[in-house]
């Protein structure tokens, strides 16, 4: 299943649009608290799939019957890019435990690359709901890699990915790759990408823009 947040006006669409804005994107931290906002949303909406009892709560003066989550949640994203996305998810779902991958791309020329994961550190995933975030979903292999590597923490309840960004291909190859029960969370679809696998218009490098450009 694929919710593509683009497709229903919300002030979510001022949020990416303030993302992929060039002039906008020059105040770094605008730009990781846009990715943040995104995610915040993004988290709400998962948060209507998961699983809840009714719990009672002791107030001041008495007590309320309230439905609070039994699903226990592990938020995985890929360093550096994927972090304020990240931390979006988890100020929203504040009792997660997280999963952190580094990924890069190694290029074997200026258009052809292979994905390397280098680190991992990850929780148990087993009966869990595993959650995981990045800016941008180009070819969707560098995902593909990242969740290869996350099996072998366990078999999670439920998988859920979020992309602020992500093209149809990318989408495409992670239908093949990932359990057919995966929920997609996008902010919005491009169809395009350049010969070295960058969406356009996409809104640049997500790392460059949140954290500064690389050496």
């Amino acid at each position: 299943m694929i919710t593509d947040f683009s497709k229903t006006n919300s002030i979510f669409n001022q949020f990416l649009s303030e993302i992929r804005d060039a002039k906008i994107q020059k105040d770094r931290m605008r730009f990781r608290r846009n990715l943040e906002r995104v995610a915040e949303i993004m988290a709400y909406e998962i948060s209507k799939t998961l699983k809840y009892s009714e719990k009672e709560i002791t107030t001041p003066l008495g007590e309320a019957m309230m439905n609070t989550i039994d699903d226990e949640i592990v938020l995985a994203t890929i360093l550096r890019a994927g972090i304020p996305m990240h931390q979006g998810l988890l100020n929203y779902f504040d009792k997660a435990d997280s999963a952190f991958v580094s990924a890069f791309r190694n290029h074997t020329s200026d258009e052809e690359f292979d994905i390397e994961v280098e680190y991992c550190a990850s929780p148990t995933l087993d009966g869990k709901i595993l959650v995981i975030s990045d800016p941008m979903l180009a070819t969707g292999n560098s995902l593909a890699s990242v969740y290869k590597v996350l099996q072998k923490y366990g078999n999670p309840k439920q998988v859920h990915l979020v992309f602020g960004i992500a093209t149809e291909q990318g989408l495409n190859l992670l239908e093949k790759k990932l359990p057919k029960s995966t929920k997609i969370w996008v902010g919005a679809i491009d169809d395009e990408m350049t010969a070295q696998s960058y969406i356009v218009p996409g809104l640049g490098d997500a790392g460059d823009l949140a954290f500064g450009e690389k050496v």
